[in-house]
């Protein structure tokens, strides 16, 4: 009796809870999802996943020809307007919805976890934002997603070895053009001797032009790593 009263009282906190937070696939609306998921098992397997992490030389690897020294780069979805892939993005950095950052990260664990290429990782290196924004949204979004790669592949530690000092008007609103100038000084390293001869992995949540990767690459060399690599939730197409 005890037992069924405890079942009861469990499903209607459910209910109650479901009521304010509704735990729904962000794409289909179905409820038909886990509870540590943003998207339905149909709607992820729909997702446009670019497979870029397999491939030597990818379009995102080109991306830094000349620009910075990378050893290893991919992107786990293309990112496109109006698409459940700028849905996700949107939901983690203005609604502070955690759920699609973990998602996120655990499409790029599940991506690097069997390759090679990716093999010798020892520091996930999340990209800063301002502290305005960080007050604003409560967190730092790329820190989100490496926590869900974390959850792939927990011997990976976060190193929040970069520092934004200053507020910088957002990529979102900018123009392709803007957005390729280069940001000198746009970060600091504040550990320098952590990363000495560490293989790295840059994250972040979108590559564009890439010229925040850029500026973030030249300062972690800095910091003497063995290997600097790249993981993006999307890149835009």
């Amino acid at each position: 009796m005890l037992l069924f009263i405890y079942n009861k009282a469990v499903d209607y906190t459910r209910a109650f809870l479901h009521l304010f937070y509704p735990h729904i696939c962000l794409e289909c609306g179905s409820e038909q999802l886990s509870s540590h998921s943003a998207l339905c098992t149909v709607c992820e397997n729909n997702l446009p996943y670019t497979n870029f992490f397999t491939i030597e030389n990818n379009v995102i690897e080109k991306v830094f020809w000349g620009r910075c020294k990378i050893n290893a780069a991919g992107a786990g979805l293309f990112f496109s307007k109006d698409s459940i892939v700028q849905i996700l993005i949107f939901e983690l950095k203005y609604k502070q919805n955690k759920k699609a950052g973990w998602f996120l990260g655990r499409i790029i664990g599940s991506s690097i976890q069997q390759l090679n290429r990716f093999k010798k990782i020892d520091l996930l290196i999340p990209i800063p934002i301002s502290r305005r924004k960080e007050r604003q949204r409560g967190f730092n979004q790329s820190i989100i997603i490496c926590e869900g790669i974390q959850e792939i592949l927990p011997a990976l530690k976060i190193a929040t070895v970069l520092k934004k000092p200053k507020s910088t008007r957002s990529q979102t609103f900018k123009g392709r053009l803007q957005r390729s100038k280069p940001l000198a000084h746009l970060f600091e390293l504040t550990d320098p001797i952590s990363l000495q001869g560490a293989s790295i992995l840059l994250v972040d949540d979108v590559i564009t032009t890439g010229a925040t990767i850029e500026a973030a690459c030249h300062c972690l060399w800095l910091g003497q790593p063995q290997s600097v690599s790249l993981a993006a939730a999307a890149y835009t197409l």
